[in-house]
Order: C-alpha cells, then structure tokens, then sequence
C-alpha cells in the first residue's frame, strides 16, 4: 500500500466527488438524450457540465478545512545513494595497443 497521507477534511473531500459527479452528470444527460430527445440532445445540455463544475468548486469553498493535512506534511525516508564500486585493477599492462606499429 502507499505510505501517501490523505487529508480527510470536509474540503479535500468535497474535491475528490468532483469526478465521480461529471460522470455522473454526462450519464444522466446522455440517458435524457436517448430518451426524451429534442432539447434534451447532448449539445443543448452541456452547459449543466460546467454548472455541476461551479457548485462543487463553491462548495469546496465554503467548506471547512479543519484537520486538513498538507501534501509536504510526508516525508519519505531517506535512501542513501549507491555508491560506485571501480574496477579492479588488471594484473598485467598491455604489451601492444591496437594501431602502433611494432
């Protein structure tokens, strides 16, 4: 599971119904289209989209935020970085090196 702390104040929460509640919303007006038809078809009906948009961002506003917890409130524990071993030495040098003459 993730170490990740989720705030659970009345604000942070109201924000996360924001997608749930479009789905929502495009559903119910897309099933108004199918089965009403005419002024309830898809392109007059947009519009209600940004209006469910507005009233969750007002209400996020005015709700509280007691208890709210700070996305840099976590702290990840620190990994030391890996050191790089070097290679190890070679017995013996080259005699020769490709492209000298001898």
């Amino acid at each position: 599971m993730s170490d990740r702390i989720r705030c659970t104040c009345q604000r942070c929460t109201t924000r996360g119904l924001m997608g749930p509640v479009i789905v929502v919303t495009v559903g119910v007006l897309f099933l108004l289209a199918q089965m009403r038809g005419g002024f309830f078809d898809f392109g007059n009906t947009w519009p209600v989209i940004l209006i469910v948009i507005g009233l969750i961002n007002l209400a996020s506003a005015f709700a509280s935020s007691e208890g709210h917890v700070s996305s840099t409130a976590y702290i990840p524990p620190a990994v030391p970085p890996a050191t790089a071993v070097p290679p190890a030495p070679t017995s013996q040098a080259p005699t020769s090196y490709p492209g000298q003459g001898q």
